[in-house]
């Protein structure tokens, strides 16, 4: 049987002859590839992913390849230059970024150095600085409060007046009005006392700010007021001890900085570092809180019952130049120094010519020189010209009176006076005059002080050379006029006046003021024989009012002409010591323009006992027990 043999079976698409025109040599099955066309559409064959039936084909425009070449390389550019610039913010100024982006954030705020307390001899505060807050808000901020439903409090300004007035004891409508506007920083109340700002605090209400201040405040209102003097709204001294002492009172001021969040709050465990703020030094004053406030009372009193324009009391110790009180009339109550009707430290600053007590050192002066001792006789007429053209008189019309030189002391004489303190040489009675402080500064602690009027000799006129003699032609302030008596009273000898005790520091370290300086005026003989001439003043002259019962007293009155603001006055005053057999105190009291008299030992002479019993009794001060032996004043 045969086998039928199969025939292959011949596909078209593989055994398609090629066309004539592609035929090389007459060979079959060989082709030459045809050439692309340069332009137009190009077909390319696609391979089916099925694989039957013809592949399909796509057409490629022209450029296609270029135009993804150049996208693909601008990707690869861009994305090098944020690599780049990746690399340049992380890798090198990663840090810088990140820190300069922290310092946007953070924010300062000024630490206030405590003020240093001002206390008087015995610790009592005068001026202190006490804990106070001031509220304000960023009115921005403020505009985004969301309010509430329960209770119902309103959005925005209106329901963060409604939270606070009743905190702050304003008025919830005009509170309003104050938190609406675009300011960043508005003060709605100072001087808020610490548990209130506690409540505000814990309010946490946006653009609302608690800031800490310290307050100046004076406890004792007026007392002393025209010495301490007081602060502006910065706490800097303006006036009195507080500007005299106000470099070594301020505190060093600290700063804190801290990283702060969108709404201002601190951000917790961010940046935070603070410098700490310095107290200033505390001052303790020479001033007696207790006697302060006596002589102010009885000043006060004494300007109103004799119609006086204004007064001044000091009391000084003797010894040790401290001041123990210094009070001026209408003193300033420095919780309210706008409202002062007085002058702050007039005794210290205003001037006036002394009359009478300046013959204290004339008689110094006679005796220092031996031109006269306290019981050379005189005959003395009402009027005296000494150079038979200058003519002075007494205060009152009297015969010759016979009167020793403790007699024309005792009784004031102004011609006994000149014609006893003739003999001294011109120059000479300039020179004690310069001795005994006028002319020039005392040195106390207290800004504002004048040094007085005293021309030189070659400056005098005719008149004047005589005039200085019993306390006119120069001008004194209140404290020039008491350190005389203090000086005849501590035996001839000037210690510079001063009301600063000593200092503590932050730390609580004490250091005391360095002793006042001491000068030498008059010999201790002439000191002695001065004070004794006048005790006679008190107890057989003219300031017989000036008396303390049971202490021996020296003093001397004094009236005499002044001038302020082009207006003709008097000025009456008394200036003594006590105890006389051991002086302890200078006391002066001026008053200025008295209207009920003008004589020092009526009006003056009564506030000097009752002020200088007072002191006697505070500091402990035994009465003197015993009358002193005095010198005869006539002959």
């Amino acid at each position: 049987m045969t086998t039928p043999v199969a025939r292959p079976r011949v596909r078209t698409d593989q055994t398609r002859r090629p066309a004539a025109g592609n035929r090389v040599g007459g060979t079959t099955g060989t082709t030459v590839p045809r050439p692309r066309p340069t332009t137009g559409p190009r077909t390319v064959v696609v391979p089916s992913r099925t694989g039957g039936g013809r592949p399909p084909t796509r057409t490629v425009q022209p450029g296609s390849r270029g135009r993804m070449a150049f996208l693909t390389a601008l990707i690869i550019v861009t994305l090098a230059v944020f690599g780049g610039r990746l690399v340049y913010v992380q890798g090198l100024r990663g840090a810088a970024i990140a820190e300069e982006a922290r310092n946007a954030r953070l924010t300062s705020v000024e630490l206030l150095g405590g003020r240093g307390e001002i206390t008087d001899a015995k610790g009592s505060p005068l001026a202190t600085s006490v804990e106070r807050y001031e509220i304000s808000v960023n009115q921005r901020l403020v505009a985004s409060f969301k309010g509430s439903d329960n209770p119902p409090v309103p959005p925005g300004a209106a329901g963060v007046a409604a939270i606070l007035a009743p905190l702050l004891d304003m008025n919830a409508a005009e509170l309003g009005g104050a938190l609406v506007g675009d300011r960043q920083f508005v003060y709605i109340r100072k001087g808020v006392l610490p548990e209130v700002a506690r409540e505000v605090r814990k309010l946490g209400l946006s653009g609302v700010n608690v800031d800490r201040v310290t307050e100046r405040v004076y406890p004792n209102a007026n007392l002393a007021g025209n010495v301490i003097g007081f602060v502006n709204s910065n706490g800097v001294g303006l006036a009195g001890l507080e500007a005299s002492l106000d470099d070594r009172l301020t505190g060093t001021a600290g700063s804190e900085t801290y990283e702060r969040g969108r709404k201002g709050q601190a951000i917790p465990g961010g940046y935070s570092e603070d410098t700490p703020a310095t107290e200033g030094d505390s001052v303790q004053l020479t001033l007696l809180s207790d006697v302060q406030w006596k002589a102010q009372s009885a000043l006060d009193a004494q300007v109103a019952a004799t119609g006086s324009s204004s007064g001044s009391l000091i009391v000084m110790d003797t010894r040790t130049g401290e001041i123990y009180a210094l009070a001026d009339s209408g003193s300033v109550d420095p919780n309210h120094p706008g409202e002062a009707a007085g002058s702050l430290s007039s005794a210290v600053s205003d001037v006036f010519e002394p009359g009478s007590t300046g013959k204290v050192i004339t008689m110094a002066a006679i005796l220092d020189n031996k031109i006269a001792d306290p019981l050379s006789q005189w005959e003395v007429p009402y009027t005296y010209s000494p150079d038979g053209k200058e003519t002075f008189k007494d205060s009152h019309e009297h015969d010759v009176q016979r009167l020793t030189t403790t007699g024309v002391l005792a009784e004031s004489s102004n011609t006994g006076t000149v014609m006893i303190g003739q003999h001294l040489p011109v120059q000479t009675r300039y020179d004690y005059l310069a001795k005994f402080g006028f002319g020039a500064l005392t040195g106390i602690e207290m800004s504002g002080e004048s040094k007085g009027i005293l021309h030189p000799v070659d400056s005098w006129q005719r008149r004047d050379k005589f005039a200085v003699l019993f306390g006119q032609a120069v001008s004194v302030t209140a404290l020039q006029a008491t350190q005389v008596f203090a000086t005849i009273a501590n035996g001839g000898v000037r210690v510079q006046p001063h009301i600063v005790k000593g200092w503590t520091s932050p730390d609580g370290t004490y250091t005391p003021a360095p002793a006042a300086a001491a000068t030498p005026v008059v010999s201790p003989e002439t000191a002695k024989t001065v004070l004794t001439m006048m005790q006679s003043v008190v107890d057989d002259g003219t300031g017989s009012n000036a008396a303390i019962p049971g202490y021996q007293v020296a003093g001397k009155t004094g009236t005499a002409q002044n001038w302020v603001g082009g207006v003709q006055g008097i000025t009456s005053s008394f200036i003594g010591v006590a105890p006389a057999d051991d002086p302890r105190i200078a006391v002066a009291v001026i008053l200025h323009n008295p209207k009920t008299s003008v004589y020092g030992g009526t009006v003056a002479a009564p506030v000097f006992s009752d002020v200088a019993g007072y002191t006697l009794s505070e500091l402990g001060v035994a009465p003197s027990g015993t009358t002193g032996t005095l010198f005869p004043t006539t002959w």
